[in-house]
């Protein structure tokens, strides 16, 4: 089932109050994401702590700028920037987010979700082969969450995840925290979502919190994991196998010993399903 998946263990995302702790040398969980952007071109503090990290643990970048999906042409001093602090830092792997965020020149600062085409999955697909060969490294793309659909699409989410990953041969990042608010935000079984991904394409998951707004369900990554995707994470170690697992926790930032804790508990959890 896990083929030749890279296996990190459980981490945290590293943000900035436990930024010290990767200058002390500190980092007591097995791995760490960071964002890619919050590193581009820095030095001085920043890049010590992402060297610093990166001395202790194996680290992932994750980037927010890519806009696979738009249809405008790829950014490449950005992709130039990118392949220079991956080859500086050699992260395990290097992720963004399959969604759209570019329009005549001017970008959204958003993950905004595209429509499931054809048209659409060919875009993406042709330029996941771009990015790979300018990154000369694998991408892993993330599942968002969403709260608008469109009319055009045809097909459901997880099949155009699924072929996105087929066509391009690129690698996933499955959100369970995304599927359980989309999976509300449009009824849908989350999984029939985790059934629809290929055992052999996911290589991460993430794991986080939402706010239940009532008639729909927000990504806030705001306190601790939430039992629902407990259980869907459950559900997907049965179906994936031991996946590296990665605890995000953007708003409100706790006491990294609780941060470590989330993350201890998905070991444990991950120790109990797969015995």
């Amino acid at each position: 089932m896990n083929g030749d998946r890279p296996q990190l263990g459980h981490g945290v995302g590293l943000r900035v109050p436990h930024y010290e702790r990767a200058l002390a040398g500190t980092l007591d969980v097995d791995w760490v994401e960071v964002i890619t952007e919050n590193f581009l071109g820095l030095g001085g503090r920043p890049r010590a702590v992402l060297l610093g990290a990166r001395a202790q643990v194996p680290v992932v970048l994750h980037g927010v700028s890519l806009g696979i999906g738009s249809v405008e042409p790829l950014d490449e001093p950005y992709l130039t920037r990118v392949r220079e602090l991956a080859d500086e830092v050699d992260p395990a792997w290097v992720s963004d987010h399959l969604c759209w965020g570019r329009i005549d020149g001017h970008h959204a600062h958003d993950l905004l979700p595209l429509p499931y085409t054809e048209e659409a999955l060919n875009l993406v697909v042709e330029r996941v082969e771009q990015v790979q060969d300018a990154l000369a490294r694998p991408l892993l793309l993330e599942n968002v969450s969403s709260y608008v659909a469109y009319r055009a699409s045809a097909m459901p989410e997880w099949e155009f995840v699924a072929e996105v990953s087929r066509r391009s041969g690129c690698k996933l990042l499955l959100d369970v925290n995304n599927v359980v608010v989309s999976a509300r935000n449009f009824e849908f079984d989350p999984l029939d979502y985790l059934g629809g991904i290929p055992t052999d394409a996911v290589w991460q998951f993430h794991l986080a919190n939402h706010t239940d707004r009532g008639h729909y369900k927000f990504d806030s990554h705001e306190g601790a994991v939430s039992d629902e995707v407990w259980e869907v994470y459950r559900a997907a170690l049965r179906r994936f196998g031991k996946v590296s697992t990665l605890i995000e926790w953007d708003e409100d930032v706790p006491a990294w010993d609780i941060l470590r804790g989330e993350s201890q508990k998905a070991a444990a959890i991950e120790a109990e399903v797969l015995g």
